[in-house]
């Protein structure tokens, strides 16, 4: 599926606030709410808007400390990647896991209520897995950005 700037219009718009309405969609866009409607379709069919989601404040809920920890692995077999990230993707307090090049393996940002609830997510994921050679934690001081975001233009789309 080729991207046309009616698409971007509408994924621009569906990015600044998920909930924007077929109506509003349309205007933004040029186009009737029908034709919206299928484009939706297809830009979902298409894989193009994987989810639609709120983002929550963590610390008003409880889950005041993000933590960005550089994991290495012992061994890199694509069965212990697997592994790793399947444990990863169970742990509702990862947030987010990249697997990366360079000296670790995988980077992960978690939130966690304190340290003794970060200390129990360290033991469950790294300390109980011997394939984790180590990992290196920074603790998050202030959050200046958060989003997910993805540019878009005529020229980045294809």
């Amino acid at each position: 599926m080729k991207l046309d700037q009616v698409d971007i219009s509408i994924l621009n718009a569906l990015q600044d606030n998920a909930r924007t309405g077929l109506e509003q969609l349309a205007h933004v866009s040029g186009v009737s709410i029908a034709s919206v409607q299928r484009r939706l379709k297809a830009l979902r069919e298409g894989g193009f808007i994987l989810r639609e989601v709120a983002l929550l404040d963590g610390a008003k809920l409880g889950q005041a400390m993000t933590f960005i920890i550089m994991v290495e692995l012992e061994r890199e077999r694509l069965d212990q990647i697997d592994d790793f990230v399947k444990r990863a993707r169970q742990e509702p307090q990862v947030q987010q896991c990249y697997y990366v090049t360079g000296e670790a393996d995988f980077c992960l940002i978690c939130i966690a209520k304190d340290m003794a609830e970060f200390e129990a997510l360290t033991h469950r994921l790294f300390f109980q897995n011997a394939n984790v050679r180590r990992f290196r934690t920074s603790v998050v001081m202030g959050r200046k950005k958060i989003g997910l975001n993805v540019p878009l233009d005529m020229d980045g789309s294809e």
